[in-house]
């Protein structure tokens, strides 16, 4: 299991809240917006993530190490509608 602590449910306003030590803020790469998940009678805590987030930095890994070709050197059509009906 990763690092614990101890903390106290405090009340904001109508609602309640927890102080998250900088700590388990950084380790769990916590920014402004979270995701709270129920799950088995307990709290999960999640970084809002982006969909394609860091593709970009993968992709240029990919091109860095050659491996961002295509697997098949040609593109063989089971019809003809490529070439009668696209324009090129």
């Amino acid at each position: 299991m990763g690092t614990c602590t101890k903390t106290r449910i405090v009340k904001i306003g109508n609602s309640r809240g927890i102080r998250i030590p900088k700590l388990l803020l950084d380790q769990a790469e916590l920014g402004d917006d979270v995701e709270i998940e129920l799950r088995e009678g307990q709290l999960v805590v999640r970084p809002v993530r982006l969909p394609r987030q860091g593709w970009d930095a993968k992709y240029a890994e990919m091109a860095r190490l050659g491996d961002d070709k295509l697997l098949d050197p040609e593109i063989v059509s089971l019809s003809s509608w490529d070439n009668d009906e696209w324009g090129w």
